[in-house]
């Protein structure tokens, strides 16, 4: 997916077309980019299949109208600021087709700033907090630890990283894809989750390395990714909690949302207080939509538990008990 990405495609689409033409269509889906992304992929990837949206329907939008047309057996959903490595495909393909219980699975994502480090969308597999908070195996909050192999061995998670996202077209199409109405961020979360409703897996397959640049359209400075984050992340519980957990935990996420805008406040990120406002705004204008959501997935869904939810606080365990590492975490906390 890419839009007025010109200049990561020029960098990082040599290495995926040497590591990855053998195996895999390679096509990019333009989001109505406005910066000759389009004449830079005719005038020096003309091997590369294109395929152009009239307007930019973010991450989700544009995605899902790009895989209608796709009749292939897996996807690889690619940010265009990765940088991919020997032999990073074929791990994730000889995987998913040894275990048919894998609905999809991940790479290692490691910074593509500090290649020692892992990288913030993904790190070693991803997971979310009773609350509603995801961190990942190498990454809690905004504490990235360096990759010493403490997080080499495959493993059922949560979610896969969005910024290379392996998944099973069929699964894929059978939940609808990305929600729409997320734009960007949380997409893949909450993908994840609905798939793993129906009993299906999501794994880490570590072997596989990429570099990920991150922020590649939106900084985590900017104030719309905050709008995104808090928006997205309240969308995905209400769809996705059971009833018995959406009476308390939703009053609680809008209160926590709160004291952090009044922090964002305090601190004189006054945009950043805006977008969260802004966020709420919508969830509540949201609320009929995204009820109408819930009905028809609850309804569909085979309720099977999912793995990969840690049963207290990622917060607290960050800043009151200083547990910054994922080995850190006590593992009979995990469902």
């Amino acid at each position: 997916m890419n839009w007025n990405g010109k200049e990561f495609l020029k960098k990082f689409l040599p290495a995926v077309i040497k590591y990855s033409d053998s195996l895999a269509r390679i096509i990019v889906a333009d989001n109505a980019s406005s910066d000759d992304s389009i004449a830079l992929l005719s005038q020096q990837f003309p091997s590369i299949e294109i395929i152009q949206l009239d307007k930019n329907y973010g991450f989700t939008g544009g995605y899902n109208r790009a895989l209608q047309g796709i009749n292939e057996e897996f996807y690889v959903l690619l940010n265009s600021d990765v940088e991919v490595t020997p032999n990073w495909l074929q791990l994730l393909l000889s995987f998913m087709q040894n275990h048919p219980e894998a609905a999809a699975c991940q790479p290692k994502i490691k910074s593509y700033q500090d290649r020692n480090l892992f990288e913030h969308a993904g790190a070693a597999g991803g997971y979310i907090d009773y609350l509603g908070y995801p961190f990942c195996r190498g990454r809690i909050l905004n504490c990235l630890e360096e990759d010493l192999g403490q997080y080499d061995s495959i493993q059922r998670i949560f979610w896969a990283t969005g910024a290379c996202l392996f998944i099973r077209s069929k699964v894929f199409h059978e939940h609808g894809g990305f929600d729409d109405d997320f734009f960007a961020h949380m997409e893949e979360i909450d993908l994840c989750w609905r798939i793993q409703q129906t009993g299906k897996e999501i794994y880490i397959v570590p072997e596989s390395q990429v570099f990920h640049v991150g922020g590649g359209t939106l900084s985590k400075s900017n104030p719309r990714k905050t709008y995104f984050n808090f928006r997205n992340n309240l969308f995905m519980l209400f769809k996705n909690l059971p009833g018995h957990q959406l009476i308390w935990l939703i009053p609680t996420r809008l209160f926590l949302d709160g004291l952090a805008g009044l922090k964002f406040f305090m601190n004189g990120d006054f945009k950043d207080t805006t977008a969260v406002l802004k966020s709420h705004l919508s969830f509540y204008r949201y609320a009929f939509t995204n009820f109408s959501k819930r009905s028809k997935q609850q309804h569909q869904v085979l309720k099977h538990p999912s793995r990969g939810i840690y049963r207290k606080s990622i917060v607290c365990e960050f800043f009151i008990h200083k547990k910054k590492h994922f080995k850190d975490l006590p593992s009979n906390n995990f469902s």
